[in-house]
């Protein structure tokens, strides 16, 4: 199988070059065999496709994923066995024809009411039901030109940042651009959008309208700038000294800003005063993500690292980290010294985690504990994104075989496989925002060489959708280990590298080079 994975690095290899800004005469020539290879691979996998192999799975890694599986599941049934199943087992053997029931000495009770557990799975499965009627319209908003790196929704608005240096609004409902947030000299790499109650407060010390919605970019150029969405102006600019790789803001007594950087620094910075309160060294390199639950801040770094910290506007220093958990805990670590691009999304005492591999990390941020949720049934998916909405955990996944990209939607907080949604010439899914309409449907908007809005139709709708819906059988129950997990990810990481030659032209451009740094450039 040593030309399956050298092929499928190739892929990889090309899918990466292909969001960078410029290409060199050399990588020109290594994108257009990207067709070619696809064609190749696909050969080569049929050839090796037999009764023994599901699809998508290839080999030892079909056999290590039955033996994961197999593995866990007895792990299971010897140690969680609940003796509620026992005793509703019992039960049902014993129950009655007209809806009573005897217990062992014949005695009669009255029927029993459905068990917490039985509740839970009728909801799951008509959740299931649910989904898998879903309908989406997909419709494109083209003005950007080039990689969408960020995007935020603001009632029937979306923002979105690109690396072209400019930050648009559009009006959802008509699909049109509403403003062009132009200012800033470097790719835009991060939005946030305050709640709107801290907008009012801003809004009074710049003597503007108390509905006023503001929307804060972070980008290459060092700097952080709050744009007032009614006109699009800049109302103010803040110098960070160090390229912005991600931003949040923390709805946190007076509220605070929070900037990571590309060497790993974060720094707050007061809402009402817009003045530097704290800066700290949190991360070996960049941080790639932050988000707030609470007064919480969770950072996650292009290392594989994540740190928590607790925030309050009492200290002198808004911020105090809690917990680290490096990548030899998270399982998110970097290839051959290159690091990726982390993204996370907290839930309580989990942290959900995507780090470009195919599985979603779960780190329970108190205890260390990982568990990984399978996103894709062979290492050729990468999951860039995940995300959450009421009921639901969202994840993207690229195929780097076929370019085939999805979005796999699981129940919370059973992390439970519901379906996968996909279209034709869907692209990879590097960014993800959402929120609910009015009648309580879905829209959603994806990022990446497009940004296209997903608007749900009703149950009602008589024609086709533009989204396909599917159940991957391969996706479900498939709740195991992080640690086996990140073993067996790096052995296969191992053999692919023993099977390819090693010359300048084979390994210019990682397997796993971060996408992060390819937007940078």
């Amino acid at each position: 199988m040593g030309e399956v994975r050298k092929l499928q690095k190739k892929l990889r290899q090309i899918e990466n070059l292909e969001i960078k800004i410029s290409l060199t005469p050399e990588e020109k020539v290594k994108v257009s065999k990207k067709a070619e290879l696809r064609s190749t691979l696909a050969e080569l996998l049929l050839q090796h496709s037999g009764p023994q192999q599901t699809q998508g799975i290839v080999g030892k890694e079909e056999d290590k994923m039955k033996r994961q599986v197999e593995e866990v599941k007895e792990q299971l049934v010897v140690a969680c066995r609940p003796a509620l199943k026992i005793a509703r087992e019992e039960r049902r053997e014993n129950e009655r024809s007209d809806g009573s029931q005897t217990d062992g000495r014949g005695e009669t009770h009255l029927p029993v009411s459905p068990s917490a557990e039985e509740q839970e799975d009728a909801e799951f499965k008509s959740r299931r039901q649910t989904w898998e009627k879903a309908k989406f319209r997909l419709r494109t908003l083209e003005g950007h030109s080039d990689i969408i790196t960020c995007a935020v929704a603001v009632d029937n608005l979306v923002i979105s940042g690109s690396r072209d240096t400019t930050v648009k609004v559009w009006h959802v409902p008509t699909a049109t651009e509403q403003r062009n947030l132009g200012g800033h000299s470097g790719g835009v790499t991060c939005l946030s959008a305050p709640p709107p109650e801290y907008c009012r407060r801003l809004a009074h010390v710049f003597d503007l309208a108390d509905k006023e919605r503001f929307v804060l970019s972070g980008s290459t150029d060092c700097c952080v700038r709050i744009w007032a969405l009614s006109s699009g102006q800049c109302i103010k600019s803040i110098y960070t000294f160090n390229a912005v790789s991600s931003l949040c803001f923390i709805p946190e007594g007076e509220g605070f800003i929070v900037t990571g950087s590309d060497a790993g620094k974060l720094q707050v910075w007061s809402w009402s005063s817009l003045e530097n309160w704290q800066s700290e060294n949190a991360h070996l390199d960049a941080v790639t993500t932050l988000q707030s639950q609470g007064p919480l801040l969770f950072s996650g770094s292009a290392e594989g690292c994540v740190c928590v910290w607790e925030v309050s506007d009492k200290w002198t220093e808004p911020l105090r980290r809690l917990h680290i958990w490096g990548p030899e805990v998270t399982g998110c670590g970097g290839v051959d010294g290159v690091n990726g691009r982390l993204i996370l999304s907290p839930r309580g005492d989990r942290v959900f985690l995507s780090c470009g591999k195919a599985s979603i990390r779960i780190l329970n941020w108190r205890t260390g504990v990982m568990t990984r949720l399978t996103n894709h049934s062979s290492t050729a998916g990468v999951t860039d994104c995940v995300n959450q909405i009421p009921g639901l955990l969202i994840g993207s996944c690229f195929d780097i075989t076929n370019g085939e990209s999805t979005i796999n939607l699981f129940s919370l907080p059973q992390c439970k496989y519901l379906v996968s949604l996909t279209s034709s010439d869907l692209p990879r899914i590097l960014c993800f925002a959402a929120w609910l309409t009015a009648s309580g449907d879905h829209r959603w908007v994806t990022g990446g060489r497009n940004l296209i809005v997903w608007e749900q139709l009703p149950g009602s709708f008589k024609k086709r959708g533009d989204v396909i819906v599917r159940r991957d059988s391969r996706l479900v129950d498939c709740l195991l280990e992080s640690d086996r997990d990140s073993e067996d990810e790096q052995s296969e990481v191992d053999d692919d590298e023993e099977s390819i030659p090693q010359d300048a032209s084979e390994t210019e451009e990682p397997a796993s080079s971060s996408w992060l740094r390819c937007v940078l450039q």
